[in-house]
């Protein structure tokens, strides 16, 4: 879990695609970083409610509509392998 964090002030970094899915139902994606070819990183703007997110979906206790989160998962990868 803790590797998935960058330590960028004000942003919070993941290349978890399933975990950017999830946070980007509520917040957008700032960033995604692909200088690294084998892992591409999403950035949001880290705050209490992201942080909040976040613990819930590594606990297990997130609950998501899955067909809003399976239509998100898509956006996510188009963006992923549709941006240069």
């Amino acid at each position: 879990m803790k590797n998935e964090i960058q330590a960028h002030e004000g942003f919070y970094g993941t290349s978890d695609l399933a975990l950017a899915a999830v946070i980007s139902l509520s917040s957008p994606i700032l960033i995604v970083d692909k200088r690294n070819p084998r892992r591409a990183e999403f950035y949001f703007r880290q705050d209490a409610d992201l942080d909040r997110l976040v613990d819930e979906y590594w606990k297990g206790q997130l609950k998501v509509e899955p067909q809003q989160y399976f239509n998100q998962l898509r956006i996510v990868k188009a963006r992923l392998y549709g941006e240069e």
